[in-house]
């Protein structure tokens, strides 16, 4: 495994970030322990959770999972960059709570942070990450939350998802006006058929001196040998084969373009991504451990210029950054 420095940090994580939103939803428990064993063994060390994974209202079931998992011991713990996600709601079922809704409020911010480090049985976040921009919460609020967990010792890093190019400019600036860190990475959706962070966002972070961590690095499965696989798991959800279809002619010279290669479509789009100097580790949520296993060898892929531009053709992006993708 391949390591990299978290944005500007001086922190180094995996080339590859372990997500655990399946985990509780569509892995089993024990199926669960047994990926996170395998990623540790394949020194996969980034992990990426959010207190809103597991899908039942205010439970946090795959941080609990994880939690269990870091209970077992054996340095299991201190082998992990660990992080996890606040924004979401958190009111329990049937009991909803307006102070525990979507938003950031320093109140919010403060009470998922305990509520996370209870599941996740630690002292500890690596690195907290908003989960959404909440444009109703002014950021002098939200960075004195935040400043307040990083003196207390209970988060390290804080960092970003969703934002746009502008979120991040005015968090970052508001950031350094109070001499504090401030934000060290951004999580977005980024893979080759959803090209837009391209535009504005991917330009912010290496400005700012941001990671940068794709989420659905494989568009949803689109992008891992959809046309050869049965028509099972995420090939035979509902309105995958529409998608199929409204994509096929991009999808057989992609997966053409693979087999030429002689890798999977799967480790050729994550190889894509890891070329982006900008990036710094693509989320992968595997259902198996075989499939953690399998995806370990996108870090080694080196794609030529002409793999590159090959791929800019089958999927071309917005044009560059802004403004000259659109303007001069």
């Amino acid at each position: 495994m391949q390591y990299t420095h978290l944005g500007r940090t001086g922190l180094k994580v995996s080339r590859l970030c372990l997500g655990t939103m399946n985990f509780g939803a569509h892995t089993s428990e024990a199926d669960s322990h047994a990926i996170m064993d395998q990623a540790l063994a394949l020194d996969v060390q980034f992990f990426d959770t959010a207190d809103v994974y597991g899908w039942t209202p205010g439970e946090g079931v795959t941080e609990q999972i994880v939690g269990r998992w870091i209970a077992q011991g054996g340095g299991r713990r201190e082998q992990i960059v660990l992080a996890t996600k606040v924004y979401n709601d958190m009111s329990k079922e049937g009991q909803p709570d307006p102070n525990l809704a979507r938003g950031l409020s320093a109140r919010k911010i403060i009470a998922c942070c305990e509520g996370s480090l209870r599941r996740l049985q630690t002292d500890c976040i690596d690195l907290y990450q908003m989960h959404h921009i909440d444009r109703e919460c002014p950021f002098d609020e939200i960075w004195e939350a935040m400043e307040t967990l990083v003196r207390q010792g209970k988060v390290i890093y804080v960092g970003s998802s969703n934002f746009a190019g502008w979120d991040i400019a005015h968090a970052c600036g508001e950031a350094a006006r109070r001499h504090f860190q401030g934000l060290v990475c951004e999580q977005s959706i980024y893979h080759l058929d959803n090209r837009m962070v391209e535009l504005e966002v991917l330009p912010s972070c290496r400005h700012f001196g941001l990671g940068f961590i794709p989420w659905s690095p494989l568009g949803g499965g689109m992008l891992g040998g959809v046309l050869n696989k049965p028509k099972d798991g995420r090939r035979g959800a509902e309105g995958m084969a529409d998608r199929i279809e409204a994509k096929r002619a991009q999808l057989e010279p992609y997966e053409k373009l693979c087999a030429d290669l002689g890798e999977a479509p799967a480790n050729v789009a994550l190889a894509w991504l890891l070329s982006n100097p900008v990036v710094t580790a693509p989320i992968i949520g595997p259902r198996t451990a075989a499939q953690l296993k399998d995806a370990q060898r996108a870090v080694e892929i080196e794609l030529s210029t002409e793999t590159l531009a090959k791929l800019d053709e089958i999927w071309p992006g917005p044009g560059g950054e802004a403004p000259k993708a659109y303007a001069w």
